[in-house]
């Protein structure tokens, strides 16, 4: 099984003394039914699967009353397997499916003889569905497509080399030469063949570019079923027509979603529904620009401005249908490949935790990622050609006396540089750009001594 950070995640969960029912939420075809199983097989002596979409019947278990003995019973009979407190996991998938599943959590929680995991690709999409949701019973974690630093386990590359390399962008170091071009060409093969799981192990088996593309189209071709299966019919030809725009308009000058290229009668307030559709089933990434690169960002956000990234990127590039991948691989990253690669450090801004903003005003220029990391704000640009140093934008950003922000990166083919007020990372940097970590034992106590008459 390739190695995914999840994995790592669910460890520390089924150490959890009073665990709630985890949740593991994402896109279709990234790999969390494999992971899942992978975890049971290796921590649990007993294991139940449900999956509402193969076993449509399987609802029959949660008809009736909710209480716990009752599911468990009707569970037990529906499945004919063993279920041992403390050494059981059950595992639903597809809980989309199944809302009354969803809603029993509550109950199985609470009796706590067995431990629960559920899956859903739509969880977003059919959330009025559910009858009562399992508030406080129920751990959400989202999964995406692997990111650069998983495609690098996939692809052998050792753990002293990432911690070199995660060493040398802490310090500021430059990465020495040879590493430098082996990462670069490791970057354009991530771009090109992306993070779905499926598509990652066809590359690492057979390095056979064609297949690697029939494998993305094959997702692609899912993704266009399940629009057409799970969306209203007055939603359906408008997501479609959303989903099949993203290339092209990604490729245009400022990457700007506009909808009138769509259709000259589009209005924002009558698309909204088909977006966040497409959003919430993980399929497309919106970055809502904002009226000040200040934080809060989420309160400047301007919803009728944004970009519209693919999930994931090789898909990006297999829906193109432009034969770019070989361009791709060769370095060609000149200027119309920049969509391709503001969408990949898209996706690993999102994946690594990150809310993704931008900024772009008539009297500064555009900013290409505007995040809010903490209490203070980052600015990132991304350059594709060989005049990585010339950013004016950036520069005029900067020279706001009263604005401040934490630091200022440039996301480049160059090496790791520090020039004045600005940072120069590689491309493949951008796998370190994550959220600091909280300190498990991060207790404030207050002296309220000062209180006591």
């Amino acid at each position: 099984m390739l190695k995914r950070k999840v994995y790592d995640f669910l460890l520390a969960w089924r150490k959890q003394k009073h665990k709630k029912a985890l949740c593991i939420f994402g896109a279709r075809q990234i790999g969390k039914t494999t992971v899942i199983r992978e975890f049971a097989k290796k921590n649990y002596k007993h294991f139940v699967e449900l999956n509402f979409i193969l076993d449509a019947e399987a609802g029959i278990i949660f008809e009736g009353k909710k209480d716990a003995n009752t599911i468990i019973t009707n569970l037990t009979a529906y499945t004919k397997q063993a279920l041992v407190p403390g050494q059981t996991l059950i595992f639903f998938d597809e809980v989309q499916a199944c809302p009354e599943a969803r809603t029993a959590i509550k109950f199985l929680v609470e009796d706590g003889r067995f431990d629960y995991i559920e899956s859903g690709s739509l969880l977003g999409v059919y959330y009025k569905d559910v009858p009562s949701y399992p508030v406080g019973f129920e751990e959400l974690q989202h999964m995406y497509p692997m990111d650069f630093e998983e495609f690098l386990w996939a692809n052998g590359v050792q753990s002293q080399t990432i911690d070199y390399l995660e060493e040398c962008m802490e310090k500021k170091l430059p990465v020495s030469a040879a590493v430098h071009e082996t990462m670069l060409k490791l970057f354009y093969t991530y771009i090109v063949v992306g993070g779905m799981p499926q598509v990652v192990d066809t590359y690492v088996k057979t390095h056979d570019i064609g297949q690697v593309v029939r494998s993305q189209q094959d997702i692609i071709n899912l993704y266009r079923l399940d629009i057409a299966q799970y969306s209203t019919d007055t939603e359906k030809l408008k997501i479609k027509a959303i989903f099949d725009s993203i290339p092209s308009q990604l490729n245009e000058k400022n990457r700007r979603f506009i909808l009138s290229k769509i259709a000259e009668s589009a209005r924002q307030n009558r698309y909204q529904n088909s977006f966040l559709w497409l959003a919430y089933a993980g399929v497309a990434l919106p970055c809502y620009n904002v009226e000040v690169p200040q934080p809060p960002l989420k309160l400047n956000e301007k919803h009728s401005l944004f970009k519209l990234f693919m999930g994931d990127t090789g898909l990006l590039c297999a829906a193109s249908m432009d034969d770019i991948q070989f361009l791709l691989l060769q370095g060609e990253m000149n200027i119309n490949m920049g969509s391709v690669l503001e969408n990949v450090m898209a996706q690993s801004i999102q994946s690594n935790g990150y809310t993704l903003n931008y900024f772009d005003s008539k009297k500064y220029g555009e900013i290409d990622f505007v995040i809010q990391n903490g209490l203070g704000v980052d600015l990132l640009e991304i350059k594709s050609g060989n005049n990585y140093t010339s950013h004016r934008a950036l520069n005029k950003v900067l020279d706001v006396a009263e604005w401040k922000f934490r630091q200022a990166l440039v996301f480049c083919k160059g090496n790791v540089a520090q020039e004045g007020r600005i940072t120069y990372l590689p491309w493949y940097m951008i796998m370190f750009y994550r959220p600091k970590q909280i300190p498990q034992n991060s207790k404030y106590e207050l002296d309220l001594s000062a209180l006591q008459l």
